[in-house]
């Protein structure tokens, strides 16, 4: 894909701790809530860096008018991937965050964050804060009725019992929010522009991320953000990462997710190395048929 990207650099704060980086798409009033509740609820200062695509609905002009904003645009929409790989090149802390638009991070979000990496020593990590949505969408959010869109959210309800739900740290980080040095962001090159627009980026990045050598995939629990709910997924054409993540791998994105990264199981430290069952080898050695058998077909009518 050719696409034309402008890039305009913000008055990012020299003490600016995490690169705060938020797709967004046509999305401005989820995105000035995400916005101004990073502002207001952030213990520490960050820098924030918006991927704009297409814009029309203002987003453009509103971001035209925050100083303090790093930005990059494209006229049409480019998907997450091609929108974070370019945000990376306008961060200028250690830390990059994504971050999706329609999510709402609750106070002092970000200091359970800093801690761990703090305590980590190293920058083979990746954490990832604990989402609390009207209807959970795994075992790693917490489910709870805080609003189910922007015009029936619940602000003060969710600042008065946010910290009370019940939650503990858990392994397998794997979507946003979500943290990771910038030199293991660039060692595995981003996100794969492959799985554009996006559906299955996230497991393919975590996949990425375990060749590299992490194997710290932790959920913190006390960092917590209210997620309305893939708000811009519903709107976008599917790719067909399930396909594409079998062909690149070998194995479905759920072998990762429950034989890897353990993701919703209590976090007691590193992961130990995959041991995948002898019936899921046989249902991936399926899978491959299938996805082999689907692009001969392809090339063929």
């Amino acid at each position: 894909m050719h696409v034309n990207i402008e890039k305009v650099k913000g008055n990012t704060a020299t003490n600016a701790k995490f690169s705060i980086v938020i797709p967004s798409w046509n999305n401005l009033a989820y995105l000035q809530l995400c916005i101004d509740s990073i502002r207001k609820n952030s213990m520490y200062t960050h820098e924030i860096i918006v991927h704009i695509n297409e814009g029309v609905d203002g987003t453009l002009d509103w971001v035209k008018t925050q100083a303090d904003i790093s930005y990059s645009y494209s006229k049409n929409n480019i998907g997450v991937c091609y929108a974070l790989n370019s945000c990376r090149t306008l961060v200028t802390t250690n830390y990059l965050l994504y971050i999706n638009d329609d999510m709402y991070v609750c106070p002092n979000w970000d200091a359970p964050l800093a801690k761990a990496i703090e305590e980590t020593k190293h920058n083979l990590f990746f954490f990832s804060s604990t989402a609390i949505e009207l209807k959970a969408q795994s075992n790693c959010s917490i489910q709870y009725d805080f609003g189910k869109d922007i015009t029936t959210f619940n602000e003060a309800d969710l600042l008065a019992n946010y910290a009370s739900l019940p939650m503990q740290d858990w392994q397998g980080a794997t979507w946003p929010p979500n943290i990771v040095h910038v030199d293991t962001w660039d060692a595995v090159g981003g996100y794969s522009n492959e799985f554009s627009p996006g559906m299955y980026s996230d497991p393919d990045f975590s996949m990425k991320l375990w060749n590299a050598g992490v194997r710290l995939f932790r959920g913190i629990s006390e960092s917590r953000v209210y997620h309305f709910g893939s708000v811009s997924v519903k709107r976008v054409k599917r790719n067909k990462g399930y396909f594409t993540f079998i062909k690149k791998w070998g194995f479905t994105s759920s072998t990762l997710s429950k034989y890897y990264l353990r993701r919703g199981e209590k976090f007691t430290g590193p992961l130990p190395e995959a041991s995948v069952p002898i019936r899921a080898h046989a249902k991936n050695f399926i899978k491959r048929l299938q996805v082999n058998l689907l692009i001969n077909f392809k090339k063929h009518f």
